[in-house]
């Protein structure tokens, strides 16, 4: 049976995105592993990197862990998906205590600056992110793990810092919050939102489902 990794190195939202991979993966003959090893990082066909708390915390856990060689074959060698701070560890670096990270999609990881502007309610913009909010799909291609789901759907996001790729082709989805920023960036067999999916209803799991049969 395939395997796919939800990689557990001590920070992320583990229990609710194991369980909503394991309901999607239940009909697609797909075992759902919640990696506590680097070997079984290692076994697995594809994996899932979430992340959650601050940059450096991720970081150095996901070394303390042992995970990081695990982490880095994968991103290497198999279909990774990324999941909030887990997308923004993807990139060279975060403006969050100045932190180096995975460096597999360049570009940076830079914090709001919303201060005196105001939503078209007229209430001030609030940092984090917090809540609902559109996705619209980029690129020059959809990308596949955005499978059915329409355009425009909502997802749901906790976040004060966001992703600045380097290279545009790299964002493959895109949020307004104060300024229109990347909500999902890809790049060969990496695809990684900022926002939660396993927090988003039908639309989340859709893909999750969907980057369990993605072929990159």
């Amino acid at each position: 049976m395939k395997k796919v990794a939800v990689v557990d190195y001590g920070m992320g939202n583990l229990r609710s995105v194991t369980q909503a991979v394991m309901h999607v993966a239940a009909d697609a003959g797909v075992d759902v592993v919640w990696a506590r090893t680097a070997q079984e990082v290692m076994d697995a066909e594809r994996v899932v990197l979430p992340g959650q708390g601050a940059m450096r915390d991720c970081m150095r856990e996901l070394h303390d862990s042992g995970m990081f060689d695990a982490v880095m074959h994968a991103a290497a060698n198999k279909p990774l998906m990324g999941v909030c701070v887990g997308m923004q560890m993807l990139l060279d670096r975060s403006d969050e205590q100045d932190t180096a990270s995975l460096g597999l999609i360049p570009g940076k990881v830079v914090k709001f600056a919303l201060a005196g502007q105001t939503q078209p309610d007229g209430s001030r913009y609030k940092v984090p992110q917090m809540g609902w909010n559109q996705v619209w799909q980029t690129g020059e291609r959809r990308h596949p793990v955005w499978g059915d789901v329409p355009d425009g759907s909502y997802f749901y996001f906790v976040h004060s810092y966001y992703a600045r790729p380097s290279d545009a082709r790299h964002s493959v989805g895109e949020t307004d919050y104060g300024q229109r920023f990347s909500a999902a960036i890809a790049r060969d067999n990496i695809f990684a939102t900022q926002f939660h999916p396993e927090k988003s209803a039908e639309h989340g799991l859709a893909l999750y489902r969907n980057f369990l049969h993605w072929n990159p």
